[in-house]
């Protein structure tokens, strides 16, 4: 059976309850379409000791602050996913779970969205996927050589299922940095990264990431000079559990490794580390295969955005993937902006 409907938001994440609300406000008629089973996004599926980089009431999607964590000023992955529950419940977002999208497709005057429970019909789609569904995993030499378990970010759940063992975590960014510091007591830890890792001011949180990327952009809307936004910050914000490892002396990162064999990993200069397991932190990937059949990307694999409208498909909308679909909407507090226009270019589409 088909359903028509004005709008199809693919995801039901932080980002697909963000366009719904505005959505909602706008009176357009829609639907989320989610392939979890239960509210809360990629967060239901994060590592237990993961915090927020801002406080609570930093850290909301638009219409409701997220409330304060009793004995927590940076709130743990339980109290998010309880968060995007509630707020899903009272907007009365029509979210449609388990159910997985396929393909979206041309269809004359419509969008068809192919799902694992039939077809949908829309004048517009918003693709709200987010990129914990696709882990990036570097080419190393003799990966498959290696004896060991090989996990990314997307796997790792707590210190105990590496109590005593030897553990190579790979990555300087935050994943990679909470994910050492978690191990860093119970564990003979390595940490690798590409460069020497950068830690933020200890002061400075997501709030005011969130400031800098924003001002950053007025910058370049502007036509004034590149401000560097968060980059020119550093890599990992010193949230306390990193911080706790790094002044005691835990958080000490190696370079780089060349290759692997079947014990461990091996250094430019012979030197060799066995390990038990590698963690691989080492990012994602925007989650967009649905939109294959459009033909959107360009050489690179890009698609290119004038906003987060599609530029060779207007109907389409990319809300949630970082920088390019707006600054810092990959983030709880930074994708209301985003969808809010999204939305509202929605609207003008469809009178």
């Amino acid at each position: 059976m088909s359903h028509t409907t004005q709008v199809v938001v693919i995801g039901g994440g932080r980002a697909g309850l963000a366009a719904g609300y505005h959505l909602r406000r706008l009176g357009l008629e829609f639907v989320i379409l989610d392939a979890q089973a239960a509210p809360g996004g990629a967060w239901q599926h994060a590592w237990d000791s993961l915090r927020l980089f801002s406080p609570a009431a930093y850290s909301s999607l638009p219409g409701r602050l997220m409330p304060a964590q009793t004995g927590q000023t940076y709130p743990d992955v339980q109290h998010v996913v309880q968060y995007l529950t509630d707020y899903e419940k009272r907007y009365e977002l029509p979210v449609e779970r388990p159910l997985r999208v396929l393909r979206v497709h041309r269809d004359g005057q419509l969008l068809r969205v192919e799902t694992d429970s039939g077809p949908w019909h829309a004048h517009s789609v918003i693709s709200a996927t987010g990129t914990w569904w696709r882990p990036f995993l570097p080419a190393v030499p003799g990966q498959a050589a290696f004896g060991g378990r090989q996990l990314h970010t997307v796997d790792y759940r707590s210190p105990a299922d590496f109590a005593r063992q030897r553990v190579i975590v790979v990555g300087g960014g935050n994943s990679g940095a909470q994910i050492a510091a978690d191990l860093a007591c119970d564990t003979d830890l390595t940490w690798v990264t590409q460069r020497p890792p950068r830690f933020l001011a200890d002061d400075i949180d997501g709030r005011v990431l969130f400031d800098v990327a924003t001002a950053r952009l007025r910058a370049l809307e502007e036509g004034r000079t590149d401000t560097g936004g968060v980059a020119s910050l550093g890599d990992i914000v010193a949230v306390p559990l990193v911080r706790e490892a790094r002044d005691a002396g835990r958080l000490k990162a190696a370079p780089m490794f060349v290759c692997l064999d079947r014990y461990g990993v091996v250094w430019a200069d012979g030197m060799r580390a066995p390990a038990d397991a590698i963690i691989w932190c080492t990012g994602f990937r925007p989650a967009l295969s649905h939109l294959e059949p459009l033909g959107l990307r360009g050489v690179r694999g890009h698609i290119a955005t004038e906003g987060t409208r599609a530029m060779d498909e207007p109907r389409v909308h990319l809300l949630g993937y970082g920088d390019w679909t707006g600054p810092a909407s990959a983030t709880l507090i930074g994708v209301g902006r985003p969808a809010r226009e999204a939305a509202r270019e929605i609207a003008e589409q469809n009178p």
